[in-house]
């Protein structure tokens, strides 16, 4: 949560706004559940990685998630498909 937090305030209030808009949320929402360390939906790990271009990853905000599998799993298949 801590690099979500840290991505947030390097931004302008309008640009979080955008931010988590295209995340598919709130602004409001974000800054609540980073204060009280409450754990995102998956996709919305998945939203947040995908538009803050990999600054703050899957595994920043679930790390009990076994990502490494998903991410693995992408590239497994990519090669038996060459």
């Amino acid at each position: 949560m801590d690099k979500l937090r840290t991505y947030l305030n390097s931004m302008t209030p309008e640009k979080q706004e955008e931010f988590a808009r295209a995340c598919g949320t709130s602004l409001g929402y974000l800054r609540k559940a980073i204060s009280v360390a409450q754990k995102f939906d998956v996709q919305l790990c998945i939203n947040i990685e995908e538009h803050s271009c990999g600054a703050v990853r899957c595994e920043d905000l679930r790390p009990k998630v076994r990502w490494s599998f998903l991410r693995n799993t992408g590239k497994a298949k990519m090669a038996a498909t060459a």
